[in-house]
């Protein structure tokens, strides 16, 4: 320990960090006491140790001490107590500019804000996220105008950002305050709304508003080189702008965890150095002139990248490492990494949630650390060395990075390790180096840097073809649920016993060294009491357990352990769970039974009211709640695949977010109303089923599913239709209502169906008209209602309610839905039955725990 002070500083300062972040005040001392407890032991087994331990000790107390400082400050300035107001500000944007479609999004440093009514505006300093909703599309040009520093008065709807309101789903609020300090939204309707001025041109702000431009200029001169469909793309590469790249691209290449290529690091940063360096020499610059000038030379790169966490990193060790070569005290790398981790932490505690930061720093530590003695466990081939390296590193850098990479993206591609073996070295020194090469002819001569991108497009386009064509190969990309913190430490203490357990090969032997004895000669020299050879390096073999090979065994086997686990987290869980999802104006239920098969039921929808003519609103990323709440919340909750898909019928707000989810998840079964819909969405749905080739089933009356030992399915609705599938235009009234039993538990989901089908559904049991097996007394009993076509006032009738006899009720409604959905008649027939209701708009997601003896409830309450 005592060769590397510095390392274990940052490793104390990094824990002492985390633990303030997750755990209360009460909880970091006790964790710091477990820690002073842990040294001093340390100290009392040897003297040697006790100056780091206390310096490790005093490190870990400072960082969270620091923390819990830093999130004691980080409170807003307003202090309102509801979550929306009119407001009138006035501040300084104090972040680039971003126009997408019908939408301009900066942060304002506001240092007037006037609330309401108010007489007199407060004179605060709040930082605030500004959306402006643009009517027009010459708009667009006018807020493209506005720069960082600029002066602006603005008037709009101070609003509180949403919190996660799904279990597991991203926490729009705590993003925004941990990671930019902002506690509040101004929503700013127009263009007229907002005025800009330039500000004074000497403020920091100012300062970064040019280097804004300068960005904004090389892109246009990218855009000039590049083709549309790979300007975004060669912008993100070499520029680090990724606000141009298209979706669908960073989609494919997340698929096989390529994504952090498109992230200016240390590779990058590098070459720049080696670059600026070998012009340097070229003007025959002394040696420490050149270290200096890059030295002053390394801040204006990372301030033209983007100042992400990742190229913050690269540049602080470099240039850390550069000073040292300078005073001629360059160490190992891991001290340039421990020194840049305390110092970027030091400036910004809040850089420890950051995922660019804990991927960088881990991945770069694994790498120092672990590459070594792997690469001395592999053979020393002289004509394949160079190719045994590369694997090494990516072989060492997707061992790293995985637990980070199912924690925070639940997926991980078996084709990820070629992916990066072949295309990370091509893209990094063919791809990158021509477009920076590029970009600075085009700026001199512009045809020869329309050559020279000539080259990388044609590169491009059969990079894209290979990220495209691994990434279809849907056999070997695996989901994962989200791991807990106690299983990524195991990973990582597994990881590291391991590569400290490799043998090292044995090295190899020339013929020309190779010295042979005849066996005569060896037995003639042998005394004749002597034992033989075998029988001495018997007697000498350690014990079983402190053998090398013992060691290796267990952590190969810890490490299958953990993988399963992590694979199959609830593997012997026998509890199931009915998850009514916040889609907002729409329907999705996740059940998962108690031998661990998975329904989902709708996927909701994000309705679009655009009209032609207005395609220019269109954003590049627009939100989509299949692609950005319900896929995600499936994979964090392990759902490998799903054995049954119910599309209770095809309007948008049930089925446009399965379009991701059948993109994304294997689904196994389709069982739906059995009709068509002339609609656009509709008709992609049933298309991609079939070219998918999931069989479909509709779904009719009397039709039964026995899911396992514990769970059964009944379809009460729609009606057989006879031959042929009839296109049906008006849907609510075909919905599959499906009656569930799950043990003990029942529950009833009714689609959007209205009082009449209710009718009719309550008519068909008593007259005994369907084959049913269950009788009607145990059909007309349930649990949890979901609420039919989100509380419609045409919908879940005091007949319905009497006959059902609901303990509980489920109501799937948009927060700021038009249509005033739950209405308050059907509130009141609720409260008249006595049935407790729960809203997705107020209380979040509603998930119920189903086990042997009863419902547990549970919401996800919206603050």
């Amino acid at each position: 320990m005592n060769r590397r002070p510095l390392v274990w500083f940052a490793v104390f300062w990094i824990a002492g960090s985390s633990m303030a972040a997750h755990l209360s005040i009460g909880g970091a001392a006790l964790a710091i006491g477990s820690a002073a407890a842990l040294l001093l032991a340390l100290v009392l087994l040897g003297q040697s140790t006790r100056r780091l331990a206390v310096v490790c000790l005093i490190g870990c107390t400072m960082a969270a001490g620091e923390r819990i400082w830093a999130d004691a400050r980080n409170v807003s300035a307003l202090d309102l107590p509801g979550d929306s107001y009119e407001a009138v500000v006035t501040g300084t944007i104090a972040s680039a500019v971003e126009v997408d479609g019908d939408r301009a999004m900066f942060r304002v440093t506001a240092d007037a804000v006037r609330v309401g009514g108010e007489a007199a505006p407060r004179k605060i300093r709040e930082r605030l996220l500004v959306q402006v909703r643009l009517a027009e599309q010459p708009h667009q040009q006018v807020a493209a105008a506005w720069h960082r520093g600029d002066n602006v008065r603005l008037a709009g709807e101070l609003a509180r950002p949403a919190g996660a309101s799904n279990s597991g789903g991203f926490d729009y609020r705590r993003y925004l305050e941990s990671s930019q300090h902002v506690h509040w939204l101004l929503k700013v309707k127009g263009i007229g709304a907002a005025q800009a001025s330039p500000g004074p041109g000497w403020t920091a702000a100012a300062l970064l508003g040019r280097v804004d431009a300068a960005r904004d200029w090389l892109g246009a001169r990218m855009d000039r080189l590049y083709p549309a469909d790979q300007s975004g793309y060669m912008k993100g590469l070499v520029l680090g702008i990724r606000e141009d790249l298209d979706p669908g691209q960073f989609q494919q290449f997340s698929r096989l965890g390529l994504t952090h290529i498109l992230a200016i690091s240390g590779l990058h940063v590098a070459v720049f150095v080696y670059a600026l360096g070998a012009v340097l020499r070229l003007l025959r610059f002394t040696r420490e002139r050149l270290l200096v000038t890059l030295i002053a030379a390394v801040p204006f790169y990372v301030l033209l990248s983007g100042l992400s966490p990742s190229v913050v990193r690269a540049g602080l060790m470099t240039m850390l490492a550069l000073l040292a070569a300078r005073m001629d005290k360059l160490k190992d790398g891991l001290h340039l990494l421990a020194a840049a981790a305390v110092a970027m932490l030091v400036w910004n505690p809040s850089f420890i949630e950051d995922v660019g930061f804990q991927l960088s720093f881990a991945v770069t530590a694994g790498l120092i650390l672990f590459v070594p003695p792997v690469r001395r466990a592999m053979p020393n081939w002289r004509k394949g060395k160079a190719l045994l390296d590369v694997l090494v590193v990516t072989v060492v850098a997707q061992a790293v990075s995985f637990p980070l990479t199912v924690y925070y993206f639940n997926q991980f591609h078996l084709l990820s390790i070629p992916a990066n073996l072949i295309l990370v070295p091509f893209i990094s020194f063919i791809v990158m180096p021509i477009g920076a090469v590029a970009l600075i002819f085009g700026l001199l001569w512009p045809l020869g840097g329309q050559m020279l991108a000539a080259v990388s497009v044609y590169a491009n386009d059969w990079t894209f073809l290979l990220v495209g064509w691994l990434g279809e190969v849907e056999a070997v990309r695996t989901i994962w649920a989200t791991p807990s913190l106690w299983w990524i430490a195991a990973w990582y203490l597994a990881l590291a016993l391991l590569c400290r357990l490799l043998p090292a090969a044995p090295a190899a032997v020339t013929a020309d060294h190779e010295e042979t004895m005849p066996l005569q000669e060896t037995a003639a020299g042998m005394e004749p009491d002597a034992a033989p050879i075998w029988e001495l390096l018997e007697e000498r073999k350690p014990p079983v357990w402190r053998r090398r090979s013992t060691g290796l065994s267990l952590a190969v086997g810890v490490g299958a352990a953990l993988l399963f686990y992590a694979y199959c987290p609830d593997l012997l869980k026998r509890t199931a769970e009915v998850d009514v999802l916040d889609v907002g104006q729409g329907d999705s239920i996740y059940i998962r039974t108690p031998q661990g098969k998975r329904i989902l039921i709708d996927g909701g929808g994000t309705l679009s009211f655009r009209k032609t003519g207005e395609e220019w609103k269109q954003r590049s990323d627009p939100f989509e709640v299949g692609g950005k709440v319900v896929v995600p919340l499936l994979m964090k909750r392990g759902v490998h695949s799903l054995d049954l898909l119910v599309i209770s019928h095809l309007d948008s707000d049930h089925i446009r977010g399965l379009q991701a989810v059948l993109d994304a998840i294997p689904v196994r079964a389709i069982a739906w109303n059995g009709s068509l819909k002339p609609a656009e969405d509709a008709e992609a749905i049933l298309r991609t089923a079939v070219r998918k080739g999931i069989p479909l089933y509709r779904a009719e009356t009397g039709n039964k599913w026995k899911v396992d030992a514990n769970t059964e399915l009944t379809i009460l609705w729609p009606p057989a239709a006879g031959k042929g599938i009839p296109v049906i235009k008006d849907q609510n009234d075909d919905s599959v209502v499906l009656w569930m039993r799950i043990y003990q538990s029942t529950f009833l989901l009714s689609g959007d169906i209205s009082s009449a089908a209710e009718s009719a559904i309550i008519s068909r049991i008593r007259d005994r008209e369907t084959a049913l097996s269950a009788s009607s007394s145990t059909l007309s009993q349930i649990d949890v209602l979901k609420i039919a076509h989100h509380g419609s006032k045409y919908s879940t009738s005091e007949e319905w309610l009497r006959f059902w006899k609901p303990l509980r009720a489920a109501i799937s409604v948009g927060a700021t839905n038009t249509y005033g959905h739950p209405h308050p008649d059907v509130l009141k027939r609720l409260q008249e039955q006595d049935v407790t209701a729960l809203r997705t708009d107020l209380d979040g997601e509603i998930r119920y725990k189903v086990g042997r003896t009863g419902i547990y409830e549970q919401t996800i309450r919206k603050n």
